[in-house]
């Protein structure tokens, strides 16, 4: 029986992928190559290019399929406390240096997709916070919801993205109570 293309292709994708992530974070964007892609990940360049034009493209696609995105853990019951939790997770995913990397570059390659499918998760999450928080009247309830998750994300991404100063748990602690204050009829 010969051998099945769709996993060898899967398999073959998977690994390029992983290749990507892992030298991007060894090397940076500026130093990597599909050459380097390609030998790690035991194919051809050929493959590489296949399936992606650059290597913008094919960091961007292995930090969709492979990156961390989003979060799954129910509310607490403390909104403050799930916002905060919120905000470090995003903190620490743009610590890392493979997303990074790869973020600075399709921010500056515009790429409109990159909001949609890697900041976007995390967005969600923290707009279903507030509007449970909202239903159980610890937002009042003319607050714009989608409005508040950008006050909120949006802090942590302007200072990641212009470097002012260092993102910290301090900070974000400090922009939730800020934007809860703002949020809340309560004093």
């Amino acid at each position: 029986m010969p051998p099945d293309a769709a996993r060898r292709s899967d398999r073959s994708r998977r690994a390029i992928l992983v290749a990507a992530l892992e030298l991007v974070e060894a090397l940076g964007y500026s130093k990597l190559t599909i050459e380097a892609v390609a030998a790690r990940a035991g194919v051809g360049k050929q493959t590489i290019y296949r399936w992606w034009p650059s290597k913008g493209p094919l960091l961007f696609d292995a930090l969709v399929e492979l990156g961390p995105v989003g979060h799954d853990s129910p509310p607490s019951g403390d909104l403050a406390a799930d916002l905060k939790r919120e905000l470090r997770l995003a903190v620490g995913e743009l610590a890392e240096r493979r997303f990074d990397q790869v973020c600075r570059v399709l921010v500056h390659e515009s790429r409109t997709d990159l909001v949609t499918l890697l900041l976007m998760p995390r967005r969600m999450v923290v707009e279903d916070r507030l509007r449970s928080a909202q239903r159980l009247g610890d937002v009042r309830p003319d607050v714009d919801v989608s409005a508040a998750a950008e006050l909120l994300l949006g802090s942590l991404y302007q200072r990641w993205l212009l470097r002012t100063a260092p993102l910290t748990e301090d900070f974000t602690d400090a922009v939730v109570d800020l934007v809860l204050r703002a949020l809340s009829d309560r004093p």
